[in-house]
């Protein structure tokens, strides 16, 4: 399995793992499951995703089975923007791990550069962006160095292997290396043939930071949600590749990624894809290849949280 050496700890990464954003619970163990088989052993969760019992209930079930042992899979997940605060860190991080059956994430991100406002994890799990009159919560106030001082002290107790973020740009990163004891190891981030962020990935491969690429079939996972544009399965170049290479569009979208050594979480819940999206490694594009595809870039960003207020601008 191709995987990339994490910097600070030489920790391998695979290349190719399943994310679990809008998995559904009543499905979740299964896919998992039925994932594990089919090879994949990176697993990319977060409390936000709200379905982090059943994807560990699909992992023990593999492990229970002999399919693999703990230290075959890296388990990812992410820190939600209510819990940046000194106080929260450590308790929600062990809250997911109890959720998940684990005693240690191989990786955990801050999902977003965005403090928000704390909500008891009792009143509402996982609480989104909103209140209960469904306006976004109160924004915050904890400072990033405060967060990122409680993470690291997650790796201090062996509660994550590693540390990383999720989301944010350049800047960001430059201000993060005035203060971290532990630099982030894993940035991930929007990228695909639509959002290349090319400057992004290496200025971010300069400092020694991997990159994980979600949402890698741009518009595609956005349909469902409301989203505009044209697909890329579709696109002329896309499909063009395809038929030459004899693969799924899907296939040539991961490949893009991976040959550049990104990290990319597809998901899907037909196991028939699921295979397919794990076997995109089984070929290479040209160089010319790799560039069409990095021409079609417009900036057309599809998670940007300023879309649900103007006051998380956090890409203007």
């Amino acid at each position: 399995m191709a995987t990339i050496a994490l910097a600070r700890t030489t920790h391998k990464m695979p290349l190719v793992g399943f994310g679990l954003w809008k998995v559904t619970n009543s499905s979740c163990a299964d896919t998992v499951y039925n994932a594990i088989k089919a090879g994949y052993r990176l697993f990319d969760g977060a409390g936000d995703y709200g379905n982090e019992k059943e994807a560990g209930e699909g992992v023990r079930r593999a492990i229970k089975d002999g399919l693999v042992k703990r230290e075959d899979l890296f388990i990812t997940s992410k820190l939600w923007n209510t819990f940046h605060a000194k106080e929260h860190v450590k308790p929600m991080a062990k809250k997911q791990l109890g959720l998940w059956g684990l005693d240690y994430f191989d990786l955990f991100l801050v999902h977003f550069p965005i403090s928000l406002q704390y909500v008891d994890p009792a009143e509402r799990y996982p609480p989104e962006w909103w209140d209960a009159t469904k306006k976004v919560v109160t924004l915050g106030s904890t400072p990033m160095h405060e967060t990122w001082k409680e993470m690291e002290a997650l790796v201090d107790d062996g509660l994550a292997k590693n540390i990383g973020r999720s989301n944010c740009q350049g800047s960001v990163l430059v201000d993060m290396l005035t203060y971290a004891r532990i630099k982030p190891q894993v940035l991930q981030i929007e990228l695909h043939p639509f959002l290349s962020q090319d400057a992004l990935v290496k200025f971010a491969k300069t400092l020694g930071i991997a990159i994980t690429a979600y949402s890698s079939f741009g518009p595609q996972s956005y349909f469902e949600l409301g989203a505009d544009g044209q697909s890329l399965f579709t696109h002329n170049v896309v499909a063009a590749l395809a038929k030459q290479h004899n693969k799924t569009p899907a296939q040539v979208l991961l490949r893009w990624a991976t040959q550049r050594e990104i990290a990319v979480i597809p998901k899907s819940n037909s196991e028939a894809r699921l295979k397919e999206n794990f076997d995109c490694m089984s070929f290479d594009l040209k160089p010319e290849e790799i560039k069409a595809l990095s021409d079609l870039n417009c900036n057309f960003r599809l998670n940007d949280p300023s879309e649900i207020d103007p006051r998380l601008a956090i890409f203007a």
